[in-house]
């Protein structure tokens, strides 16, 4: 396992505070968990703990932007996506405020949390709320891009899910990301699978072996879910004919609709198939464990891509 992306997200909130004075960090009671502990430790007179009030939390991030300040709002993903979806809806969303509501352990990775703790619709919630940036980062190099992103250059709302959990860097120092973009780690003509988050790393592993064994694919690393990358899906449907789409969310609302809306409007018919949690609810585990269990581990991934051949 790599450096756990909320500790690289923690690092890199810190850094880029220091050099913009506008960035402001709010939390609620989840400091640690987040790691905004170290921005508060650094920077106190800019991180406010705000106790277990994540709805007014979000109206206070409201507040700031509107003063002109930038604030990471941060919390749970399944509490972003629940507690906090009205007043993200209602007053960061509705008057395009420069919040950036940052969704802690999003996907399985609150793993023995259970249930209650596994965010599988914060990307459906916060998809759905207009003019909402939607993204998910899938490495630390990702993640310090896209912290140094929302401190310093992008303007207008946006949610960002981030693991708890980390594998090896899949890019660079340095890579080059744009928003609305996927991008594209291996090239193949057999199948192409999109995902996103930690996801994609076990994709990518799935791609290896299945090279392994004479068959090659396209991975795409779809961390920007809304805007989506349209020509990207249908670029691929028309060079594979064979698309899989991999998730730490529920089918519904995800990844998969996305890819499935685009191909149905693009009139692309294709072979199709989701890999994510089937609707139902999940359990306490240890977090492989879990991403093995409900089938989106990189075994599932490359057996998957099999059943389309």
């Amino acid at each position: 396992m790599g450096k756990a992306l909320r500790d690289v997200y923690g690092e890199s909130l810190l850094k880029y505070a220091k050099e913009n004075k506008k960035v402001v960090a709010l939390d609620a009671d989840l400091a640690n968990c987040s790691k905004t502990c170290m921005m508060g430790k650094e920077l106190p007179e800019r991180m406010f703990d705000v106790g277990i009030a994540e709805n007014h939390m979000i109206a206070m991030g409201a507040g700031f932007a509107s003063c002109g300040m930038i604030p990471f709002v941060n919390t749970f993903a399944t509490l972003a996506a629940s507690m906090c979806a009205l007043s993200a809806k209602a007053l960061i969303g509705y008057s395009g405020l420069n919040v950036r509501i940052m969704g802690a352990n999003n996907g399985l990775s609150g793993g023995y949390d259970g249930a209650t703790h596994h965010a599988l619709d914060d990307m459906s919630v916060m998809r759905g709320i207009p003019g909402m940036l939607v993204m998910s980062p899938s490495d630390g190099v990702m993640t310090d891009w896209m912290v140094r992103t929302l401190a310093e250059d992008y303007e207008g709302p946006a949610y960002v899910g981030i693991p708890r959990n980390g594998y090896e860097n899949l890019y660079e120092e340095g890579e080059d990301f744009e928003i609305g973009k996927a991008k594209q780690l291996t090239d193949g003509k057999d199948a192409a699978v999109f995902a996103y988050g930690l996801s994609v790393f076990r994709a990518n592993k799935a791609a290896e072996q299945l090279a392994a064994e004479g068959i090659h694919i396209s991975v795409y690393d779809m961390f920007t879910l809304k805007p989506f990358d349209r020509e990207a899906v249908l670029r691929a449907a028309r060079e594979t004919g064979a698309i899989v789409t991999v998730e730490e969310h529920s089918i519904v609302g995800g990844l998969g609709t996305a890819v499935l809306e685009t191909l149905a409007e693009g009139g692309e018919q294709v072979s199709v198939r989701r890999l994510g949690i089937q609707d139902c609810y999940t359990h306490s585990g240890a977090y492989e464990d879990l991403v093995t269990e409900f089938g989106i581990g990189i075994a599932s991934i490359a057996d998957a891509v099999k059943e389309l051949l």
